[in-house]
């Protein structure tokens, strides 16, 4: 171990890494299980930096694994791939707070510490400023009487969330009742906001777009803003989330926040949603682990959500497939009240799919693949309909979206740089499409293998 020592780790934390691996023993087995005779022949092999990531993820577990030794062995190299993706999965802040709550913030390199402390200091800052605008944007539609709650970010504190400037949030979400919309959207666009992307339920503001952030800035208090309406329909007599709503006292205003079972389902079904169309991002997982312990023994609040949600089998599925991802790379955590009418009720194409390819999509570099497909076919067999996410096909019929839109009156060097960055964006997603769809056209033969035996 005396390389190790060299690598920044002092004894007493190196003791107690290794006092931790004999508890929980040398290797993580998770406890839930499938009921497919291959189903251990059915798992893909994970890479060295799969398993490297894997580890970062286990070691948010109690008691650790023994997995998380693997960090310890890391080259310079490893390290910086391993920083990029904590950045990407949303998981660099929380890892750090992790490691600080083990006493084993000095078993990383010294140069790894300080950027993921600069992260979470310039995050902070971040934070503040995301947090001033709500309050600014809040105060706003209060003084006009708007009905609406804060969705995500702050929502999710402290269940999830331990303290707001550990999460990296890209914008702020509000739920808005369709006759209250028009006039959060005149607030906004006074405010200097532009609508730059709708659809029926979801309108998207953007302010001082920037052609391109690197990853330096990634943490950094930017001018640059995005606030998300999501439409609530006013229909009559319909059960409103808006309608449970409270009011919960933060940063010198009453928020109104969804009641906290709505907050739960919201979570879970966002995960679920991203999942099924390739675009989960890590640290997701690890909020709605976290959020699952913290109510682990209310059984008042699983009564309540099973009374809300049993009715509906998109979000029983939706729920269960999440718990039992997560469940599959950090082991059995979730209480019987909250499995039992969601995990239990899973098909055994949905859990094979799970076991499979779940840890492969947490796990993997972004875009990911498009295997995302193969689950997209079970749900719908099983009678999921397509509503409950963005059906995606195989081949693009048409280019991507626009990342960044022009403004009048906008610099030429800006415009160069947009025109830049979008046509980075179009060869990356031609290229993703090339590659990711012979993979799945490849895989989808080695599903149906797979699905043969399980109903055999």
């Amino acid at each position: 171990m005396t390389q190790l020592s060299s690598r920044g780790l002092t004894r007493q934390a190196e003791a107690q890494l290794q006092c931790m691996s004999a508890v929980a023993g040398q290797d993580h087995i998770s406890t839930t299980s499938i009921s497919t005779p291959d189903a251990n022949k059915a798992t893909k092999r994970l890479t060295r930096e799969q398993r490297t990531r894997e580890a970062v993820l286990l070691s948010f577990s109690d008691p650790v694994p023994g997995q998380v030794e693997l960090l310890l062995h890391l080259s310079p190299t490893e390290w910086r791939r391993l920083l990029n993706w904590l950045d990407v999965s949303g998981l660099a802040l929380y890892f750090l707070d992790r490691l600080v709550q083990l006493g084993l913030r000095d078993m990383l390199p010294e140069t790894a510490v300080d950027r993921l402390q600069q992260n979470l200091d310039s995050n902070a800052k971040r934070t503040r400023g995301m947090v001033e605008e709500s309050v600014a944007i809040q105060r706003r539609f209060q003084n006009a009487g708007l009905s609406y709650a804060v969705v995500k970010g702050l929502s999710l504190s402290p269940e999830s969330v331990p303290r707001p400037e550990l999460r990296h949030q890209f914008d702020l979400d509000y739920l808005v009742s369709e006759k209250s919309a028009p006039e959060a959207r005149s607030i906004l666009e006074r405010r200097g906001y532009r609508l730059r992307a709708f659809s029926r339920k979801t309108w998207e503001f953007k302010i001082n777009e920037t052609p391109y952030v690197s990853v330096k800035d990634f943490y950094k208090d930017l001018p640059y803003r995005t606030v998300e309406l999501h439409l609530e329909a006013d229909t009559p007599g319909h059960d409103s989330r808006l309608d449970r709503a409270t009011t919960r006292d933060m940063f010198g205003i009453g928020m109104p926040m969804l009641s906290p079972v709505d907050i739960f389902r919201g979570q879970a079904m966002h995960i679920f949603k991203d999942v099924c169309c390739g675009t989960s991002r890590t640290a997701h997982l690890l909020e709605f682990y976290r959020h699952v312990l913290s109510r682990r023994d209310d059984d008042a609040f699983w009564r309540e959500l099973r009374c809300r949600a049993e009715g509906d089998r998109s979000t029983c599925f939706g729920i269960g497939m999440v718990t039992y991802l997560v469940a599959s790379i950090l082991g059995d955590f979730a209480p019987k009240a909250l499995t039992a009418w969601t995990v239990e009720v899973l098909p055994p194409s949905v859990c094979l799919w799970v076991h499979r390819y779940g840890r492969h999509t947490v796990l993997g570099n972004h875009p990911g693949t498009k295997f995302f497909l193969l689950l997209q076919k079970e749900l719908e067999s099983a009678g999921i309909p397509r509503r409950s996410w963005v059906k995606k096909s195989l081949w693009p019929s048409r280019l991507p979206p626009v990342v960044i839109r022009g403004s009048s009156g906008e610099p030429f060097s800006t415009r160069i740089a947009r025109y830049r960055v979008q046509l980075r964006f179009v060869f990356e997603r031609l290229r993703f499409h090339i590659v990711e769809g012979i993979r799945y056209t490849l895989e989808s033969r080695r599903w149906r293998q797979h699905l043969d035996r399980l109903s055999s």
